[in-house]
């Protein structure tokens, strides 16, 4: 009996060891913060298909931009971070994410598909951190019945630009739109910038105080101030988008990203037949509007289950999922889609045709391109806004211009990226 009962025992013991060794063992779950972004959103439908596939649960969570960088910065910074895979922007945090050693490196992923310049912000050294979702590139929207109506063709100089929106701007309908929030207008100020002649940065060097880099500043200022909505200096894309789809804007420059949105028929009361997109005006100088890697795709260092990871990362910038975005017409990065016949006959034309000139005469960048690019861009943004509210015509703006290049200059000293 008592021989019984110490078998009995040591089976019980046994099992129960078993069964902590269960509840201790790393669950088949991952955490991936994506971005309030159109392939965010893409992927975020998509994700139970991935479940089903692979056992693996995902924790997805969706933020702006802005909160979705601020987020990774506490959590990384401070060590706490649950967090396995995230969407980044290597423009805008890859140089800082780098540095701070928050992205793992992927040398097993296959990169072939992806062109060189798409690349070259998503490589550090002899090493490569970023997948690249998503490119864009600066284009007109524009209401084609409100330029017919008036008689008028599609802006291709800032001058024609500039034309249509007096002619088309009324207490009804904005001339014209473009980001006007401070840091958020500086990347869509970076084709103006270019198209008069001028730079952010020059050889690691803030240049922005030139005066066609000024010159453009007092454009994009004058044509917000005079023909933009009320309270563009608050306006970022999110609050534009609604304005043209509820029709109340004629004109608007920005991403290439958000065609499929604007035209989405559950959101947008202007017919899609109503809606054109078109290069982006050409300027004094040049034509040249950027054309970047605005988005990517990386897995923590800190993370925990990298293996999980990076199953999930490879489902996510997959082939397939590519051709899905380019369907809801997302600008995505692989070069295979572009090539794809069949993927190319259901994407709006107009996509094909920016794309294929910005490719041709566009620059990778749209803003400066640096570690504390956050702060540059507050500093650039302080000229937007400056220049907006006094309609282009600032008798402070060569100063501001000055001084706030003198302290980004700082900044790229601090981070040792000076003249580099």
């Amino acid at each position: 009996m008592r021989k019984l009962v110490r078998k009995t025992l040591v089976a019980l013991s046994s099992l129960c060891i078993a069964a902590g060794a269960l509840a201790q063992a790393p669950a088949k779950e991952i955490r991936v913060l994506l971005a309030n972004h159109p392939y965010g959103d893409l992927l975020k439908a998509a994700i139970p298909e991935f479940e089903g596939a692979t056992g693996i649960k995902v924790n997805a969570e969706s933020l702006q931009e802005g909160q979705l960088t601020t987020k990774l910065t506490t959590e990384f910074a401070t060590n706490s971070s649950s967090v396995d895979v995230f969407m980044t922007r290597p423009l805008q945090e890859g140089k800082m994410f780098y540095k701070n050693g928050w992205y793992e490196p992927l040398a097993a992923y296959d990169f072939s598909d992806y062109p060189k310049n798409v690349m070259s912000v998503a490589t550090f050294g002899a090493r490569t951190y970023i997948v690249p979702l998503v490119t864009e590139w600066q284009v007109l929207y524009y209401r084609k019945d409100l330029l017919a109506g008036a008689g008028l063709k599609i802006p291709a100089s800032f001058d024609e630009l500039e034309a249509a929106a007096k002619k088309l701007n009324s207490d009804s309908v904005a001339g014209f739109a473009s980001r006007g929030k401070g840091a958020a207008a500086v990347t869509q100020l970076s084709s103006y910038v270019y198209n008069y002649g001028g730079l952010y940065l020059d050889k690691g060097v803030a240049v922005f105080d030139s005066k066609p880099a000024v010159d453009a500043i007092r454009f994009y200022g004058k044509m917000l101030g005079n023909y933009g909505p009320k309270g563009v200096t608050s306006m970022s894309w999110e609050n534009i988008m609604p304005l043209f789809q509820a029709g109340k804007v004629a004109l608007w420059t920005d991403a290439s990203v958000f065609y499929g949105q604007i035209i989405d028929p559950a959101k947008t009361q202007v017919s899609v037949d109503k809606v054109g997109i078109a290069n982006f005006p050409a300027g004094p100088k040049t034509n040249s509007p950027f054309i970047v890697t605005s988005w990517g795709m990386a897995v923590a260092k800190q993370s925990k289950k990298k293996d999980l990871a990076l199953k999930f990362i490879d489902w996510a910038t997959s082939k397939q999922l590519a051709a899905k975005g380019m369907q809801a017409n997302i600008t995505m990065a692989r070069s295979s889609v572009w090539e794809d016949k069949a993927i190319l006959a259901r994407i709006n034309p107009g996509l094909v045709e920016t794309r294929a000139f910005a490719a041709k005469n566009g620059y990778p960048l749209d803003r400066p391109y640096m570690s504390a690019v956050g702060e540059a861009r507050d500093l650039i943004g302080e000229l937007v806004i400056d220049s907006i509210n006094t309609k282009g015509v600032s008798p402070n703006l060569e100063k501001m211009a000055k001084e706030r290049v003198e302290k980004v200059n700082e900044l790229l000293q601090d981070t040792g990226e000076y003249g580099k």
